[in-house]
């Protein structure tokens, strides 16, 4: 068939159906539906379009060129199906889908509905349209250097790889950083818009990101976390200064330095006690 899938090419105008527009190349015929005609056509126009599969693996035309196919583009996750992948918007009738191979091994940190993700787009040899993730050397061509000046500040932007050792994040300038994973308390995912301070920037242009707070707010993040967390146990919890960093990892995902400085807060202020172990809120009364 000499009308495959995944093509752009200049067909004519046949004859007007109720449904659409039949296209012809002079051999084959193609509906091209009303809602993909992005205006009115006459019989024997010539009309550009680019040729998909339907979901009843029909072949058919759009007069909309799909974001992605003549470049990388950022679209937006519609849909997430856990064994098949995601699937993208790319501005035709018919969405996209990024195979789950080519996603993340845990799919708690795929993106979620709503996501933005940077991607080509093609036809796979069944003529399915398949969403291609930029790789680190696209988005490294993509970036732009980071000044030194920006060290130290705030900054946002969407996270496009994720690994064991850290994640990559391409930020709403342009730059692109790196965060290690002991520069986070929890994975970010695919997709997700994160917000940190610039911690590093390096020789090439590229930064180092922290998504951790500076200390100060984190201790008061901190500490309201275990306010949180006494509340939720009735005002008492087996955790002091004096448990394992283990243990207040796994329960705070804080670090015992970081719980030591904020229950040292609440200690100073009044608001707790520890005996034997444990913590325990004062009532408002004792608080006075």
């Amino acid at each position: 068939m000499s009308m495959e899938t995944g093509i752009v090419l200049e067909l004519t105008v046949d004859r007007e159906t109720p449904l659409g527009y039949m296209l012809t190349d002079g051999e084959e015929t193609i509906l091209l539906h009303k809602n993909e005609a992005t205006r009115e056509l006459q019989q024997d126009e010539s009309v550009e379009v680019f040729l998909y599969s339907d979901n009843k693996s029909r072949v058919t035309a759009t007069m909309t060129v799909p974001k992605g196919l003549d470049g990388h583009e950022w679209v937006e996750v519609v849909e997430v199906l856990q064994g098949l992948g995601v699937f993208i918007n790319i501005g035709i009738a018919k969405d996209a889908l990024i195979p789950e191979e080519d996603l993340p091994l845990h799919q708690n940190v795929w993106p979620q509905v709503g996501d933005l993700l940077l991607c080509r787009v093609k036809t796979d040899r069944r003529g399915k349209l398949i969403g291609k993730l930029a790789s680190q050397d696209v988005m490294l061509d993509r970036s732009i250097q980071a000044p030194t000046t920006i060290l130290n500040q705030n900054i946002q932007g969407t996270i496009y790889r994720v690994l064991k050792v850290g994640s990559y994040m391409v930020t709403n300038e342009g730059y692109v950083g790196f965060i290690h994973n002991s520069e986070r308390k929890v994975e970010p995912r695919l997709g997700q818009i994160v917000e940190g301070r610039i911690i590093d920037v390096k020789d090439d242009g590229t930064i180092n990101v922290s998504l951790l707070p500076r200390k100060q707010d984190a201790m008061d993040d901190d500490s309201q976390a275990i306010l949180d967390y006494l509340e939720l146990r009735g005002g008492t919890m087996p955790y002091s200064d004096k448990s394992s960093p283990e243990d207040i990892k796994e329960q705070f995902l804080i670090s015992k330095a970081a719980f030591k400085r904020a229950l040292g807060k609440l200690l100073k202020e009044g608001i707790v006690t520890q005996k034997d172990g444990w913590t325990f809120k004062k009532n408002e009364n004792e608080a006075e």
